[in-house]
């Protein structure tokens, strides 16, 4: 099933949430256990997150510097067919630039592609841990757009390796991100706004937002992405507050406001159970209102927490 297709002929609101795969070490049945309480609304997807590989530096014992290359959570392609499987849902991994080169995503493109696997999110992603700017890998993609081009070219059995007799055309379905708030490299809305031309030109089929905190953002980017042509579906992405950490932290890991109301309110909390709880009232009220002006799906940043989600869901769906 391509999600892309089901959001274009929809004519009610899907459920679907995000996940981040396990720490390095942990059990899978973690993973599981955020899943299960939400499997009963009938979720349209489940997205898994891809992350860079880190490096670290340690002293070794004749007193040189090493550089070790740490990936604190595996890959997204075993993870995203354990889930597959087990669940018989459709789950889209998350495939960045960072961290790859093109050889390297071509073979991550053809294991999925024989998993069976053919919806995907694209994303640059972030810059690697301490680095300010992104920088690609070398070989690598710089930009969203390019590595949308090289999956469209596969998509057209178009592979890097041009000896290959008769390849087989690829089936991948492309989700791309979008930013209600701009993202905090663009220089303005309308910059920001050709980005997101550029990537639905090159092959993406759908949208899925940034969190946000107010709806009204969303709806004028919805308006502003039609306005300029941009006809395909937009997913709005949110996420509940789950501490008083949280009004701090979140606008300044993802450029993001947070209404001065729901400030108000998580700070008013003695501990983070009762922030969550504000969490789940405002997110509640923000899916209900995206529900009733028609969106598509509302997408949900769960961070492997899924009590909060659930008790919204039941609201909601």
């Amino acid at each position: 099933m391509k999600v892309a297709d089901k959001l274009k002929t929809t004519k009610k609101t899907y459920f679907s949430f995000e996940l981040l795969p396990p720490l390095k070490g942990r059990k899978l049945d973690d993973i599981y256990n955020a899943i299960d309480p939400l499997i009963e609304f009938d979720p349209l997807n489940i997205n898994i997150t891809y992350h860079q590989q880190e490096s670290a530096y340690r002293l070794k014992n004749n007193g040189l510097m090493e550089r070790r290359i740490i990936r604190k959570r595996p890959g997204t392609v075993a993870i995203s067919a354990a889930i597959a499987y087990k669940y018989n849902i459709t789950v889209v991994p998350h495939l960045i630039c960072g961290g790859f080169t093109r050889e390297e995503t071509e073979d991550v493109l053809i294991d999925l592609h024989f998993l069976g696997m053919h919806n995907l999110l694209v994303l640059r992603g972030d810059p690697q841990k301490g680095q300010r700017a992104f920088i690609a890998e070398h070989g690598g993609h710089e930009h969203t757009v390019d590595l949308i081009r090289q999956i469209s070219a596969m998509n057209k059995g178009i592979y890097l390796d041009e000896e290959i007799q008769n390849p087989e055309p690829t089936d991948f379905s492309v989700g791309v991100a979008g930013y209600p708030e701009k993202h905090y490299e663009a220089a303005n809305n309308e910059t920001d706004l050709q980005f997101l031309k550029d990537k639905i030109a090159a092959g993406g089929e759908y949208i899925v937002t940034q969190m946000f905190f107010n709806n009204q953002k969303f709806f004028e980017f919805e308006e502003r992405c039609r306005s300029a042509g941009i006809t395909v579906p937009i997913v709005p992405g949110i996420k509940p507050i789950t501490s008083v950490k949280d009004i701090d932290l979140l606008p300044r890991v993802f450029h993001i406001d947070i209404p001065n109301e729901l400030v108000s309110e998580v700070k008013k909390c003695k501990s983070n159970a009762e922030a969550k709880e504000v969490g789940v009232e405002w997110t509640t009220q923000q899916s209900l209102e995206l529900k009733n002006a028609g969106s598509p799906a509302i997408h949900y940043y769960t961070i492997g927490i899924s009590d909060n989600i659930r008790k919204i869901a039941q609201q909601v769906f």
